[in-house]
């Protein structure tokens, strides 16, 4: 995806949380108005209580609003995670404020319904017609914010959907509390007119338990605890990635796996034990494969992948001999290994820079020596070729006599029929060594026997023709797909 797509759908996602916390502020706002005003006209402890729920939500709104226009910003050098944690403070500090407003709702409920204090009501409609106002408006409110939550992972919006769903209940309870207290005064019934407290103090439990649901998962976003996901824990997902990533082509094992959430985006850091044969390529490629696993689980998580090249059971003695070699950053080829008088001996080629120094040259194979020993302790001696490796550029000179022996290939290749097409024609050499390489196209429906009979006599003959070469490698290729 281009950087400009992907700038795109950032500005989309920001417009569309910020637009969902604005509304929710403007909701609040009026809502509390209403109902404050209806509370102190009634001298309703459950609209009183209801006022303050929907206060600390128009509080809570506001800061939903301020942190979704913070948190989306980029990371920059002071905040290299970026500013998502802003989410999690937000949410931390809604729950401070409806914790404060639950001790206040039961502190007065207990002075009402233990101490008959301010329990005569100034009943009429206005009370039930904003209760219904404020019902609606929760609900419109809280499907609105739980579908931007969901559909861009915001913490805090999500934190303001369950405010505002819960909101409709405690609505509700105090619309009951309100009805009862309205018939007990009617039917001159003291313990009807107990409703409306008893209402205000399930209120007040009823955002005791959302403080509690929201508090759980503030804590562990700010304490960097491992994300859930669906209705997994954390503990499951983190088995459950862990599972994904062992059963991945090329990976030993999963020494570590870290994964946080930051707003909206995750975060995972991960090492894996690798075979060290493998290739740099190689290696790249489960990098990626374990980046997508992780992904699949964590939405577009930023995964940093860290690998650790490690001895397997199934290494030959070559492998361990190269691995040696490669620790040293060496190349080394032509390695031959032979068995005799009960141990291993080994004869290898190692190419160094033609302009080293001999000293420093027969220093660098004594330590590989040493190391390939330490490695393989069955090995009782190792003899090591020194070779040059060109730094100079091809002369012209040299050129002419690669077009020569490619020319004197392709005379050869004519004498045989079944040779359609000689190309891709490589010479090489390695100091005083010259090698040959190149494609041969054959008849698609020559049986493999005569393929190796061809390519056999096609290279003593060129051989023949031109001594000088050491090695031709011929790689045979069917008519109809002879370009791989």
């Amino acid at each position: 995806m281009s950087p400009t797509a992907t700038q795109k759908q950032t500005e989309e996602r920001h417009a569309a949380k910020r637009s969902a916390a604005l509304l929710s502020v403007v909701a609040a706002f009026f809502i509390t108005l209403l109902k404050l005003a209806t509370g102190l006209l009634t001298g309703s402890l459950g609209m009183i209580s209801e006022s303050a729920h929907s206060g600390i939500d128009l509080i809570a709104a506001a800061i939903t609003l301020f942190s979704v226009q913070v948190s989306d910003r980029p990371a920059d050098e002071d905040h290299n995670y970026g500013h998502g944690k802003v989410e999690s403070l937000s949410a931390f500090v809604e729950t401070v404020l409806m914790l404060g407003s639950s001790i206040w709702i039961v502190y007065e409920a207990v002075r009402r319904i233990f101490f008959h204090e301010h329990l005569t009501l100034a009943l009429n409609i206005w009370p039930f017609l904003v209760l219904g106002l404020s019902i609606a408006v929760d609900f419109t409110r809280a499907r609105n914010l739980g579908k931007v939550a969901e559909a861009h992972n915001s913490e805090a919006l999500a934190a303001d959907a369950m405010h505002f769903g819960t909101d409709i209940w405690s609505s509700v309870a105090v619309l009951i509390g309100l009805s009862a207290t309205a018939l007990g005064v009617h039917f001159h019934s003291t313990k009807l007119e107990l409703a409306d407290p008893v209402a205000a103090l399930i209120v007040s439990v009823i955002i005791l338990k959302v403080s509690w649901s929201l508090a759980r998962g503030t804590i562990d976003n700010l304490l960097d605890a491992t994300p859930a996901q669906g209705a997994e824990s954390g503990g499951q997902t983190r088995r459950n990635l862990i599972r994904d990533l062992a059963a991945i082509d090329g990976v030993l094992s999963v020494n570590r796996l870290r994964t946080r959430r930051s707003g909206s985006s995750y975060f995972a850091d991960v090492t894996l034990a690798m075979p060290r044969a493998l290739t740099f390529q190689r290696s790249e490629q489960i990098t990626m494969a374990a980046t997508a696993a992780i992904q699949r689980v964590l939405p577009d998580a930023d995964v940093v992948v860290h690998s650790v090249p490690t001895a397997t059971l199934a290494e030959s003695v070559h492998d361990r001999i190269r691995a040696a070699a490669g620790r040293a950053n060496l190349s080394i080829h032509d390695v031959s290994v032979q068995q005799y008088d009960g141990a291993l001996h080994v004869e290898q080629h190692l190419e160094l820079p033609e302009s080293l120094p001999l000293r420093t040259a027969h220093d660098l194979v004594t330590r590989l020596e040493a190391d390939i020993r330490r490695e393989v302790p069955a090995i009782a001696t190792i003899l090591t070729h020194i070779e040059s490796e060109p730094a100079t550029i091809e002369h012209p000179a040299s050129l002419e006599r690669d077009r020569q022996l490619e020319h004197t290939l392709r005379n050869v290749a004519q004498r045989f029929p079944e040779v359609l097409d000689i190309h891709d024609v490589l010479v090489t050499r390695h100091h005083d060594r010259t090698q040959v390489n190149c494609h041969c196209t054959l008849p698609d429906d020559l049986p493999m026997g005569e393929v190796h009979a061809i390519i056999t006599a096609l290279e003593n003959a060129f051989k023949l023709e031109a001594p000088e070469v050491s090695r031709l490698l011929i790689h045979p290729e069917p008519a109809t797909d002879n370009r791989r």
